[in-house]
């Protein structure tokens, strides 16, 4: 069992307790009671930040079938499904078979303010932020006082006040990326009087970075294995910087090289086998994952995260059970064929020398897209150990691979593009980070470079992150998105490719919560 579901497992009653189908951010358990209940003892404490961490790897308190969303299906409601998609499909990477609500509106880049994906990964954040400040509120020196909570229960309070607010941090940063504009209520504000108000990017910006900067100092240097830490704030301060003149128009090169530096010196390594950092077992002897949402086949039961990522990626004619999935897979997402000719490849796969090239399938092209074998699948995350056992489930479907939100090649890379931007660092020393990469993929230094573009860092991120969410936010800081100038199959729902609106690299805010909430103005071009 993962160290942190050691504490998931008392939280079952707290977790239907703070389950909510509203959308807004302005939510607040509706019982009175429930407050006083909760958070009444330390252990109490504790059981909500387990809420607060699982809300990232459920879909909510009553199984599978349970959410705490509304207006969406409960398994496709899961946070990093719906992120996935919104990051991946969206670009050179992903494409989807399946006619699911949304789904083809994400292929082509033509989705509107009423796509149920892109409201569901809003609400979702919204729910998480909303959660995290309920804890805030009820977390402070003032209450733990008024409940005779001191000493050392008073001090790990606090301690977990940092973990939440970096949490609520990632949640706006995600709303930020993604959505731009969005509503913005923190503990401060008074629950039900007023709708929320909106915040501008740049404001969001600000405010995200202030509260990165505030915690790093309160954050631990090692915690639980998939709770925060002070690498993990580093990790995000560095991701915020490098895509700053994307959020207010103004670079921060020099600024996310030197927190990518922070993390690198802070003691974390590489795994030196690229495919284990995807298996069930990820969970043991991995020293560069800086923070993970943890997944287990038994315990946190939902149709999204890795298991979403391990059976769409996979069907029959596969051989499901060598991938950890013995009841078959659904045949849903496949790789577009800008993905593996990043690899080199441009037909069947046999074998790469880049170890990173995890692909299945003897058609690279993309000529149809209702056709699942249409493109090469992406079979790098597996539900199976390094002794290649499969993870126990209790019907051969989910699965106990944990998800990498942070890992330390993302430092490298960050540093290098920051460098190549004209941020303060070596250039040097950047080519270096990439060829630590390198070599561990090829093994040896057979594929090491000796000098550095742009371009060439964003093909590295691609062999690197393909499929962990990444490329959306990259493409759009590369200005290729939705310019001509760089086209993949399908790209604006036409075979060849073609440009699509500038605005479309910000997604619409949902037309429900613009109906429901007067203050908020929707994103130009929708």
């Amino acid at each position: 069992m993962k160290n942190l579901f050691k504490i998931f497992a008392a939280t079952a009653v707290l977790l239907a307790t703070f389950s909510s189908c509203k959308k807004d951010l302005n939510l607040k358990p509706t019982n009175d009671i429930i407050s006083d209940v909760a958070y009444s003892t330390p252990d109490g404490y504790k059981q909500v930040l387990a809420k607060i961490y699982g809300s990232f790897a459920t879909t909510g308190g009553g199984g599978s079938g349970s959410s705490d969303l509304g207006g969406i299906d409960a398994g496709a409601s899961d946070f990093i499904r719906l992120y996935w998609n919104a990051q991946e499909l969206t670009s050179d990477e992903g494409i989807c078979v399946w006619n699911d609500p949304g789904v083809y509106d994400l292929n082509f880049q033509t989705y509107t303010s009423d796509n149920v994906i892109l409201r569901g990964l809003y609400t979702r954040s919204l729910y998480q932020i909303t959660v995290i400040n309920e804890f805030l509120r009820e977390s402070t020196p003032d209450k733990l006082a008024s409940r005779n909570i001191t000493g050392t229960a008073a001090t790990n309070i606090t301690a977990y006040r940092a973990e939440a607010r970096f949490l609520r941090a990632y949640q706006y940063w995600v709303l930020m990326d993604l959505y731009g504009n969005p509503p913005f209520i923190t503990e401060a504000n008074e629950i039900g009087k007023v709708a929320p108000q909106q915040i501008k990017r740049a404001d969001l910006f600000k405010y995200v970075e202030s509260e990165l900067l505030a915690i790093e100092s309160e954050l631990p240097g090692t915690n639980d294995y998939g709770r925060v830490t002070k690498g993990a704030d580093q990790m995000l301060l560095s991701r915020v910087y490098l895509n700053a003149s994307v959020y207010t128009g103004t670079a921060k090169n020099t600024e996310a090289a030197a927190y990518a530096s922070k993390v690198i010196g802070a003691g974390y390594s590489l795994n030196p086998v690229y495919k284990n950092l995807f298996l069930a077992d990820n969970n043991l002897n991995n020293p560069e994952v800086i923070l993970s949402i943890n997944y287990d086949g038994l315990l946190t039961q939902n149709f999204g995260g890795t298991t979403f990522l391990t059976n769409a990626s996979i069907n029959g004619d596969m051989n499901p059970a060598l991938f950890g999935v013995p009841s078959g897979g659904w045949g849903g997402i496949r790789t577009r064929s800008t993905l593996p000719a990043i690899f080199g490849i441009n037909g069947a796969f046999t074998s790469n020398p880049d170890s990173r090239a995890m692909f299945f399938g003897d058609k690279a092209t993309n000529d149809d897209v209702g056709v699942f074998t249409d493109g090469l699948r992406a079979v790098k995350f597996r539900n199976v150990t390094r002794a290649n056992v499969t993870a126990p489930s209790n019907n051969g479907t989910f699965c106990s691979v944990d998800f990498p939100l942070f890992r330390l090649p993302e430092a490298y890379l960050n540093y290098a593009e920051a460098v190549l931007r004209g941020g303060s660092g070596s250039l040097s020393q950047a080519v270096t980070y990439v060829n630590l990469l390198r070599q561990r993929a090829y093994g040896n230094d057979s594929g090491n470079v000796t000098s550095l573009t742009l371009d060439g860092v964003l093909a590295e991120r691609a062999k690197e992150f393909f499929w962990e969410g990444y490329r959306r936010t990259d493409l759009v800081r590369f200005g290729k998105f939705t310019d001509a100038s760089y086209l993949w199959p399908y790209k604006g729902g036409v075979k060849a490719g073609r440009g699509t609106e500038a605005t479309r690299s910000i997604f619409p805010l949902p037309s429900a919560d613009l109906i429901s909430n007067p203050n908020l103005t929707q994103n130009p071009g929708y």
